[in-house]
């Protein structure tokens, strides 16, 4: 029997961290809806939209510094999220151990489809379906190449790296 179960924004986060020589930078990006199929007692395919006008940094503390930072990260230098106020993650495939899995996908950033794979901790009891990892993300195959090395030299300790983490839990019910 399948089961759809339908996103709880609300009790969903996805926290990013972002690296560069000098430190680290994080902070938080919402959902905007998403959908998981359980089928056979494993989850078997979703799809998630997140809101990248909605990218928070909570490590800079001083508004106007933070304001300037949320700036550059909506412009075109990353998201550009004006243009591409929605990201997506399309599940293609899940292989299950246990209460984990490794989960493969498309993710979308500003039109650019690339696949990833993570491993997630899945638990369904009742009515709830939960669902927690961790995500490293290349934001260069994303047309997203400001200070990476990859693209830049002599940038010293200005270099941004040009992985970035997303940490998900998500809750969903059906």
């Amino acid at each position: 029997m399948e089961t759809k179960f339908k996103l709880i924004n609300d009790q969903t986060t996805i926290n990013w961290i972002g690296r560069k020589v000098t430190g680290a930078h994080n902070g938080t990006i919402n959902t905007k809806e998403g959908e998981f199929t359980w089928q056979n007692g494993s989850l078997t395919g979703g799809k998630v939209i997140i809101d990248a006008t909605s990218i928070k940094i909570l490590d800079i503390k001083d508004p106007e510094t933070n304001a300037q930072f949320a700036g550059h990260l909506a412009s075109d230098d990353f998201f550009s999220s004006s243009q591409y106020p929605e990201a997506s993650f399309v599940i293609t495939s899940v292989i299950p151990n246990n209460n984990t899995a490794t989960i493969e996908g498309n993710l979308t950033i500003k039109d650019i489809t690339h696949p990833i794979t993570f491993e997630a901790d899945i638990n369904n009891s009742d009515d709830t379906l939960t669902l927690s990892g961790a995500i490293k993300i290349d934001r260069t195959k994303y047309g997203m190449k400001f200070r990476s090395g990859n693209f830049f030299t002599n940038l010293g300790d200005t270099l941004i790296y040009n992985d970035f983490d997303l940490n998900i839990n998500v809750t969903a019910k059906n």
